[in-house]
């Protein structure tokens, strides 16, 4: 299978919280820099940082203006934003840009986020064409960045190419006394890693600070109020936007809603049971067909797939990547996540499956490194490093290894597949060294905001349908529109009552019925 063709059937990313038994995400993840090189995730010059004080005040960030170069189909750009929004002066750092232009008559700029937290959001202007339909395309500029700590944007670095390849391997529901050893050096090597070779980045990678971003972007691309279109964690980033810049809120659509307010282990025990739907809605759709081959009822492929991960866990797979890698149990994890995603993709899972059942990981390590963005030795992107530093520093709350036991039983009665791999999950933020400086404890409600669309799809294994609800809630101008279907995010799936929804509120200006379902 193409990278091209999983592109097209996974066109948003996602906000999963889980690797090594830390909490690398998913979402669409790299190599921030020269493998050898101790604080590469921060380089001077073009998408990098420099170093100050440098006098400048913050009005001084809000007089520029993007000078765009053609890169490939499109044009690039940079812009430059304080490192540290509370002392301005003291350096900043280059956001990568990247806009395809409007093809018909052009209303604007539309700034778009694909997710996260750490995918390269300039990646969905260089695919544009996979994420929104013609339609959209025809009126907006669609303006893409890399948030900061990510993609070009002073990414932040925490492992070697060779230790991420361990860390994502790694068995994410450590079972051993040994394996849980592993999980807690594991914790100590990112973390030791991250404070070495990201420098002063890594903690302002905040997304209170990339909301701040955005607004710079905004006044940088000459529009006075921000349009703009945010999937998965891309909607935290936006609900964030429109908390401190409210006045500043143009059409704003947020598909794939997070609930803002859950805390860290709130929200991991709504992705667990999201995830444990996914994967029934998957089996019962086998069932339904008919000779499913995991088994003749949900519960029976339920079993089929623990038993298959277990013996992996046992036994690793062998695989003909040309590398001579096996199939682990955290490969094999991700690889059965990602196909969750959407439902165009569960035929990959149907054949990395049969594949595994039959003894060849092959398949499964190929969505693994996908899900990943590892491609030929190396990651495209640092997506795997940064999600976890964002997350972390938005909410450090942490148990410590000794501790997940305890929260087991919750977890379980969540996902009995997936629920011990996510209280897993919750050790991620032991040992961050950074500590955010910038309103940590931002409370969010829009107030003040035009109207908020937020979409939500019933069976999202990734950001549950209960959040787009809460969302919707939270927010003072939010007007809540669902999606009846499976799979992540609402927009471009093929729904055309989705999508005129979306349309005319972002084309026309037409507010969509609040409730509204389709």
């Amino acid at each position: 299978m193409s990278k091209r063709t999983l592109i097209v059937a996974v066109v948003t990313v996602w906000a999963l919280v889980v690797a090594g038994a830390v909490g690398v995400g998913v979402a669409l993840l790299s190599d921030s820099g020269d493998d050898d090189a101790p604080g590469s995730g921060v380089k001077a010059g073009p998408s990098g940082t420099t170093k100050g004080p440098d006098g400048r005040v913050l009005e001084d960030f809000y007089d520029q203006e993007i000078a765009w170069t053609r890169c490939e189909q499109n044009e690039c750009g940079t812009v430059d934003v304080p490192i540290d929004y509370q002392n301005p002066g003291d350096g900043s750092l280059q956001l990568a840009v990247e806009r395809t232009r409007a093809t018909g008559d052009r209303i604007g700029s539309l700034v778009v986020n694909p997710g996260g937290p750490g995918a390269p959001g300039t990646d969905t202007v260089t695919d544009a064409e996979l994420y929104f339909a013609d339609e959209l395309r025809a009126a907006y500029d669609i303006v893409g960045f890399d948030p900061r700590g990510t993609g070009d944007s002073a990414p932040v670095d925490c492992l070697t190419d060779e230790a991420l390849d361990a860390y994502v391997a790694a068995d994410p529901d450590p079972d051993t006394p040994e394996e849980v050893e592993q999980s807690k050096e594991n914790s100590v090597q990112f973390w030791t890693g991250c404070a070495a070779r990201s420098g002063a980045v890594g903690g302002h990678v905040s997304t209170v600070e990339a909301a701040r971003d955005m607004d710079v972007l905004r006044s940088a691309l000459g529009e006075d109020t921000l349009d703009y279109f945010g999937f998965s964690y891309g909607t935290r980033l936006g609900a964030t936007y429109a908390e401190l810049f409210p006045d500043k809120v143009g059409r704003m659509a947020l598909d794939g809603a997070v609930d803002p307010s859950l805390s860290a282990r709130d929200g991991a025990l709504s992705q667990a049971k999201g995830f444990e739907t996914a994967l029934r809605s998957y089996l019962q759709n086998c069932v339904d067909d008919g000779d499913c081959f995991l088994g003749d009822s949900v519960d029976a492929g339920l079993k089929t797939i623990k038993d298959l991960l277990a013996s992996i866990d046992e036994k690793p797979l062998p695989t003909s990547d040309g590398e001579d890698r096996e199939l682990t149990v955290g490969l094999a994890f991700y690889g059965l996540i990602l196909p969750l995603y959407s439902e165009d993709n569960w035929s990959f899972l149907d054949q990395g499956l049969q594949q595994a059942l039959d003894g060849d990981g092959s398949t499964l390590l190929v969505l693994a490194d996908f899900y990943g963005s590892r491609e030929k030795r190396t990651y495209t992107d640092n997506s795997l490093e940064a999600i976890s530093v964002i997350n972390c520093l938005d909410d450090p709350w942490s148990i410590t290894a000794d501790e997940v036991p305890a929260h087991f039983a919750d977890f379980e009665k969540a996902s009995p597949t997936f629920g011990d791999v996510f209280a897993w999950g919750l050790t991620a933020c032991d040992g961050i060294p950074f500590t955010s400086t910038d309103e940590p404890d931002l409370q969010i409600d829009g107030s003040g905001a035009a109207p908020i669309v937020v979409l939500g799809t019933t069976r999202d294994p990734a950001t549950p349908y209960e959040e787009a609800v809460a969302m919707a809630d939270q927010l003072e101008s939010g007007v809540l529109v669902s999606r009846e279907g499976d799979g992540h995010t609402a927009y471009n799936k093929g729904n055309s009552c989705i999508d005129d929804a979306v349309h005319g509120y972002l084309i026309d200006g037409t507010v969509p019925e609040d409730g509204l379902t389709c």
